[in-house]
């Protein structure tokens, strides 16, 4: 029979001297929370969860139905188990503090409920990501600054993917796994053991209708990428681009790849354009866990210090040996 996540998480806890199995239960009620999310996607236009749901989210985006729907699917899955002291939501202004009548526990979670969202209209695979960070020592209502640990401080980090199949992939800082839902028994199932990153590719993903806003390195490597040999590379490039971040990493794990959002000069008061708490950190985790490499183009993004919830950070992540070209571009080499 083969292993299902909860009975993987069950034998990696034994592995631990003097675990609770607060970690083991947290992460059930995320599959359960990802399960509910996969059936809302997966009925749609059936139930009428598609389309704008007329608000804006603190980034100023306008927010699809979904993304408010599973947003509340994630808080009401994770709020009442007493594994958690508080949540962090791409979603929501400030933190989601554990309602008073519910038990606390000793974690702090951060997520994006629907990452893709743009996709879902169009019937594109989108997902969800997420981040489990411990709660301070001796802190019994967290604050904003209690979540501004950098991602080398991160337990956990995982995203689900509603595509064709759903998957759940993570790490806890012991290799990559991917689980697929098998719909017949409810359970997300062992198919994906330790997942690799190529260390070369030649594919990369990129938005390029952003080209002639970007840096002179990200130029000059994506140029290089466009002529293949006749540029200079020992090899011809494919580009790709989903508009999903869970979609892009997903392929990158299973076939290698790069995949960049790079800095740019589009509106200059924006850092970059991926959230480092929701986004950039979790999948930097998983990236680097699998042997690939995930940088701003000046710092290993899991090294970066939080300054507030929102922040965003440039992102170039994937095989190892091509990212670690653009971060060399990037100084000069």
């Amino acid at each position: 029979m083969s292993k299902t996540l909860v009975q993987f998480i069950i034998e990696e806890q034994r592995n631990i001297p003097g675990a609770s199995g607060d970690f083991t239960g947290l992460l059930s009620d995320i599959e359960i929370a990802c399960k509910h999310i996969a059936h809302q996607v997966n009925k749609g236009a059936l139930i009428g969860v598609l389309g704008s749901a007329g608000s804006e989210n603190v980034q100023g985006e306008t927010q699809k139905k979904l993304d408010v729907i599973t947003n509340e699917i994630f808080l009401e899955c994770n709020e009442w188990s007493g594994h958690l002291a508080a949540m962090a939501s791409e979603e929501m202004d400030e933190i989601y503090p554990i309602p008073a009548k519910y038990p606390k526990g000793k974690y702090l979670l951060t997520f994006d409920p629907l990452d893709g969202s743009s996709n879902i209209d169009v019937n594109i695979s989108v997902g969800t990501i997420f981040s489990i960070l411990r709660c301070p020592e001796g802190v019994a209502n967290p604050t904003e600054k209690d979540f501004l640990q950098p991602g080398t401080k991160q337990v956990c980090a995982g995203y689900a993917l509603y595509g064709p199949a759903t998957m759940i992939v993570l790490t806890t800082g012991n290799g990559v796994n991917g689980f697929t839902l098998d719909r017949d028994i409810g359970e997300f199932v062992l198919t994906h053991p330790k997942m690799n990153i190529p260390a070369d590719t030649a594919e990369f993903a990129i938005n390029m209708s952003n080209r002639r806003y970007w840096e002179e390195p990200v130029q000059r490597y994506v140029e290089e990428c466009v002529k293949g040999k006749d540029g200079g590379r020992e090899k011809n490039f494919n580009m790709r681009w989903v508009a999903s971040m869970v979609a892009e990493v997903h392929r990158i794990l299973t076939r290698g790849g790069i995949f960049m959002y790079p800095f740019d000069t589009k509106d200059p008061a924006k850092a970059g354009k991926l959230r480092l708490m929701y986004e950039a950190n979790p999948m930097s985790f998983i990236v680097e866990q699998a042997g690939g490499a995930s940088s701003t183009g000046r710092q290993r993004i899991m090294e970066v210090q939080p300054t507030n919830l929102h922040q965003r950070v440039p992102v170039i992540l994937g095989s190892k040996n091509e990212v670690e070209r653009v971060v060399g571009y990037h100084s000069g080499k």
